[in-house]
């Protein structure tokens, strides 16, 4: 890394802490003012339960799949060198989001059972990825094809889901999160389950970091080093899926951020991966972290507004509004490069 890039990366940091901060004080039921006092160690019971039992863990586990999503999209876009490669255009989320769905529906898996989510989840997310990779054959280096394909494989696998929860109408109101996209009412059970499964796989990301290098360089520079492109892509195709289950597993399917995260990884750190990959983890927490508590604050003043006791927005909703923005603005850019 260098200086610069030190730089960005505690800047970055700082926001993380500020999302977090934000996200323990966006809450409606206790006030900051008391929040602190919690943090403190005082506060009454009630206070003390809401600030720790309900809105740490939920804060954390808005970082942590934030983070893990910049990573999955930045691996995938330096695997595939595409940049339009992100989980949820390669079928890896719409994919585990069906499992996790499809799971849950057949009574394997359910928030009773976060580790069969999370097992339901890598095999959809593999499914998804392993459908793209047959329908996209011989075009797999041809970024626009291989998108359109992405965006076939990712319709198909959408449909999958609407058809399951035709079937299991029951489960629908257990299973709406994972399809916008929701941290609503993630406990420390979720967060236990979360954290370890990301720290494995982001190390293994960083252990990629430099294979992943060269392969954006192009396979024939790749090969020219001395590395084994076809196993170095498969590993890294691998730690995106698993990365990408564990949020979904955990959050549902957060529009845009895996996508975008790494555009803006790439902008602030270049294409060096030894410094990309954390700048991505960082971004991505930043972006889930700060959606979750502009949410939070939105679903205050949309309450208020509308004279409701209690409203709602998730997080996936307000991700993909805005992504879908950026997105406009990424294609225009390029188009006028």
């Amino acid at each position: 890394m260098t200086v610069v890039h030190i730089r960005r990366a505690v800047l970055l940091a700082v926001l993380v802490l500020a999302a977090a901060v934000a996200g323990l004080v966006a809450g409606r039921a206790v006030p900051p003012a008391e929040v602190w006092e919690v943090l403190r160690g005082g506060g009454d019971p009630t206070a003390r339960h809401v600030v720790v039992n309900l809105r740490l863990p939920r804060t954390l586990v808005a970082l942590v799949a934030g983070a893990s999503l910049g990573l999955a999209g930045t691996v995938l876009q330096s695997a595939l060198r595409n940049p339009l490669a992100g989980p949820e255009v390669t079928g890896v989320t719409p994919g585990a989001v069906l499992g996790a769905v499809a799971a849950t529906g057949l009574g394997l898996a359910g928030w009773e059972s976060p580790a069969a989510v999370v097992t339901a989840a890598c095999l959809g997310g593999f499914a998804g990825a392993g459908l793209l990779w047959l329908l996209a054959g011989r075009e797999k280096g041809d970024p626009a094809q291989t998108a359109v394909h992405g965006v076939l494989v990712s319709a198909v696998l959408s449909g999958l889901t609407a058809m399951v929860l035709l079937v299991a109408p029951g489960e629908l109101g257990s299973v709406v999160q994972w399809l916008v996209g929701s941290t609503e009412g993630r406990v420390w059970e979720h967060w236990h389950l979360l954290w370890p499964w990301a720290v494995l796989w982001s190390a293994a990301a960083g252990v990629l970091a430099a294979p992943l290098t060269l392969l954006r360089c192009g396979d024939d520079q790749a090969a020219a080093a001395g590395l084994d492109t076809g196993r170095a892509r498969a590993a890294a195709l691998v730690c995106a899926v698993a990365l990408t289950a564990g949020a979904v597993s955990a959050v549902g399917a957060l529009g845009f951020v895996g996508l975008l995260v790494p555009h803006l990884a790439f902008a602030l750190f270049g294409a060096d991966l030894r410094a990309a990959l954390p700048g991505a983890a960082l971004l991505g927490a930043v972006v889930v972290g700060g959606a979750d508590a502009a949410a939070q604050w939105l679903s205050r003043v949309a309450a208020r507004a509308l004279e409701m006791e209690r409203l709602s927005i998730p997080v996936g909703a307000l991700t993909t509004c805005v992504g879908a923005a950026l997105l406009l603005i990424v294609a225009r850019r390029r188009r006028e490069e």
